[in-house]
């Protein structure tokens, strides 16, 4: 007969889930659980893995640890030796079920901790549930959509209207981010035993523990070492009037309609709101962006001119310095009365679409209960570890004041997982890329003129409108420029901004070029392919001392 400290049971009913997971073990004849005690006896096969059933204990939100006999075989202390140091793992508990949390839990299990995630929604998160994979998949098709209709060689190809198939293309959109949360979350949680998955809220009973509403019903005290924040963030609403009294969406909501509407009104001017108003006017929508400034407008102004440009070149209509002040949904439609200076007017949609921010999820975390401070913005405050200012805890994503692009959260939670198990690692956005998926596309990386000289950094910069760079030319679309901020005196490159097809797929390079801390003149001595996008880094190096309009086509 085996016996089990089990802590953390609150109740007589959690003794009972304890035995009844026991018992389903393959190898367990009998289990008997003492709440008072604290205690499990189990009678089991020989040779029985003990770390199965300490994980299944896990499982349910209790720590366990074996009792040993004084009268065991020598045989039996050295098995009795290597489950003791399993069970004196360090005990983590992650809050999350998207990027940050499972690198960190990942990293942490390799790194010898035993893990307890837990979530309260779908496992995933956002970016493979409801954000950057279905949102791409969205793009991508009224991309093609696009193309289809209109293109630079219709001279040569006859355009063809094509018919969009919303249910159909939906459909293919939720196959993959149902193949992907499955093959990258939850196949990987299921076949990693130092990791038990916890379905349900937490939220902090103190500084050393958590109180798990269970969603099969009840609550669990989950004990840890450390913990680790990673619950994300949701779409922010404006306080408009009467706007929560109708049935707007946000970027949930769209990306899983099931059809396109005729007149999509959307509130908002960064990422979120002009990816989608571009992706359902290429799917057939009218649409008309309200921006309460101009787009982009934390932007060097240039990213935004451009866009603006292309989006009204493709029928969008984009209404600057234009605000809602009132939101009403009558007999079907939306009806938003706008002001612009003292311009009022009204605008009609049969669908309106808000996108103005996230909110980090936080509020009902109880983070006051664990000593952990947030910003006005509710956002978890944290240094370059990520700690927080409880040593024990620890917080990444986007429900903390750091960037919120999941390959950020997803790099914080691998560091916060190095830290909480005795390492010392730090994350550096110096070099951080970003990349927004309209057509053109923007990408950016390091400072802007304007956050250099707030930093008070002299510049020297130069700006390369695409009808230089040759696979613009090739593609017969020159919408769009490169701009290279270098600092003034050392020429060494500190920022990249860039409006352009596939934009992304050139903001890396200049991200490794400022992270080595080259200068503008080694970028252009550099060897680029002829007739690719990425070549337009090494042309708008060379205009810091060259004219490269007097240049032949792929002069080095």
């Amino acid at each position: 007969m085996m016996e089990i400290n089990v802590a953390g049971m609150t109740c007589a009913s959690c003794a009972t889930h304890v035995k009844d997971a026991l018992e389903k073990l393959t190898g367990i004849s009998e289990a008997s659980v003492s709440y008072p005690e604290g205690k499990a006896q189990v009678a089991a096969d020989a040779g029985i893995d003990r770390e199965r059933i300490l994980a299944a204990i896990a499982a349910l939100g209790y720590s366990a640890t074996f009792i040993e006999s004084a009268t065991s075989s020598d045989s039996d202390s050295g098995a009795a030796s290597a489950t003791d140091r399993s069970a004196q793992r360090l005990q983590i508990a992650v809050i999350g079920s998207g990027g940050a949390a499972m690198a960190a839990a990942l990293k942490a299990v390799e790194r010898g901790a035993q893990v307890t995630l837990i979530e309260r929604g779908t496992i995933g998160g956002t970016c493979v549930n409801t954000g950057c994979v279905p949102s791409k998949i969205m793009i991508r098709a009224a991309h093609v959509a696009h193309l289809r209709r209109e293109s630079p060689f219709d001279g040569g190809i006859v355009a063809t209207a094509p018919a969009i198939l919303r249910e159909r293309l939906l459909a293919q959109q939720q196959a993959r981010v149902d193949e992907l949360r499955h093959a990258k979350y939850e196949a990987i949680l299921d076949g990693n035993p130092a990791i038990a998955v916890l379905h349900g809220e937490a939220r902090f009973k103190d500084g050393r523990s958590l109180i798990v509403s269970m969603a099969e019903g009840g609550e669990r005290v989950l004990a840890f070492d450390r913990c680790l924040v990673a619950t994300g963030a949701s779409p922010a609403v404006p306080p408009i009037p009467g706007l929560q009294d109708t049935p707007y969406w946000t970027s949930t909501e769209a990306l899983v309609s099931d059809s396109i509407p005729a007149r999509l009104a959307v509130i908002g001017s960064s990422v979120v709101a002009l990816e989608l108003a571009q992706a359902f006017a290429r799917l057939g929508s009218q649409v008309t962006i309200l921006a309460r400034s101009t787009l982009f407008f934390r932007e060097d102004p240039a990213i935004g001119v451009a866009i603006t440009a292309a989006f009204r070149a493709e029928g969008i209509q984009v209404l600057e310095h234009t605000q809602a002040s009132q939101v009403a949904h009558m007999d079907g439609e939306f009806v938003l009365s706008t002001e612009s200076g003292a311009t009022r007017a009204e605008i009609r949609a049969d669908r309106l679409l808000v996108a103005t921010g996230r909110t980090p999820n936080t509020r009902s975390l109880t983070l006051e209960a664990a000593g952990v401070a947030v910003n006005a913005q509710g956002a978890i405050v944290i240094d370059q570890g990520m700690r927080t200012g409880n040593s024990h805890i620890y917080a990444a994503g986007d429900c903390t004041d750091q960037p919120q692009f999941v390959y950020v959260a997803a790099a914080a939670g691998t560091r916060a997982a190095i830290n909480m198990t005795g390492g010392d690692a730090a994350l550096d956005l110096n070099a951080m890329p970003a990349v927004v998926f309209t057509d053109p596309q923007v990408a950016t990386v390091g400072y802007s003129e304007a956050e250099a000289h707030h930093d008070g950094i002299e510049t020297d910069s130069r700006t390369l409108t695409l009808d230089n760079v040759p696979r613009a030319l090739a593609n017969f679309d020159t919408r769009g420029f490169i701009k290279l901020v270098a600092e003034a005196g050392s020429g060494r490159l500190i920022g990249v901004q860039a409006v352009a097809p596939e934009a992304g797929e050139l903001i890396q390079t200049a991200a490794l070029a400022i992270h080595k801390r080259m200068t503008v003149q080694e970028l252009a001595e550099q060897l680029f392919p002829y007739l690719t996008m990425v070549e337009g880094l090494k042309l708008a190096a060379q205009t810091f001392n060259k004219d490269v309009k007097q240049l032949s086509c792929c002069a080095g």
